[in-house]
């Protein structure tokens, strides 16, 4: 969960499947079949975290295919429902799953996390969320990881229509592959009052939640 699709791509050598990263990369840019009714842009967000048992001679669309065909098992119509309740398309809910996601530490706040995300976008409030600046960045090769941290101030400002402290909406694709945790919390979030969050000051990866930007000033760390 939380892995972007170049993640993905770097454990394949211990996998024992016989084609490259490379490839695979190639590859996951044109979906199966599966997804056509989602019209996903690639395969980044669809590759749904589980235990794939696979034989060693598995091609790579075999590969996709199946990832993406459990993917499609389990969206359940309820979740569909809930999806379009919040006036989400399935895509448009595996985007804001994926944010979710790469912003929870612990998975009972997801459908916290994903209420403040609904209300801001609501309201046509900016999302403001650091990991879509981290997927926007790309590599960090002082880090050595695709999710640098912390941001700097010029990285907030990175223009990219990922970057969405910059951009009102959801980014154009999702940034990260979603748990079904995550994807649940999409389509069965909290009511709450909340637009802001940060986290506790405790490191204990919880967060503190705020109605106003005032409030949200006042729970920062000294």
């Amino acid at each position: 969960p939380g892995w972007r699709m170049e993640e993905i791509a770097a454990s394949l050598p211990t996998s024992g499947l016989e084609f490259t990263s490379e490839a695979f990369i190639h590859a996951a840019q044109t979906p199966p079949q599966v997804l056509a009714s989602i019209s996903p842009s690639s395969m980044e967000g669809f590759f749904l975290p589980d235990t794939y048992i696979l034989p060693r001679t598995t091609t790579i669309d075999q590969l996709l295919d199946t990832i993406a065909r459990n993917f499609a098992i389990h969206i359940t119509d309820e979740m569909r429902a809930g999806f379009a309740n919040h006036g989400l398309s399935v895509y448009q809910a595996v985007i804001l799953a994926s944010i979710v996601e790469r912003e929870s530490i612990q998975d009972e706040e997801m459908t916290m996390i994903a209420s403040v995300f609904l209300n801001r976008l609501n309201i046509g409030m900016t999302l403001g969320s650091d990991p879509t600046i981290q997927y926007a960045l790309g590599f960090d090769s002082v880090q050595n990881t695709w999710w640098k941290n912390p941001l700097s101030l010029p990285d907030l400002k990175f223009d990219s229509p990922y970057n969405t402290y910059i951009y009102a909406g959801l980014p154009p694709a999702p940034i990260s592959n979603p748990s079904l945790d995550a994807l649940q919390a999409v389509a069965f979030p909290e009511s709450s009052p909340y637009y802001y969050f940060q986290a506790r000051c405790d490191k204990s990866g919880f967060h503190t939640f705020a109605v106003t930007f005032e409030e949200h000033i006042a729970n920062g760390c000294e």
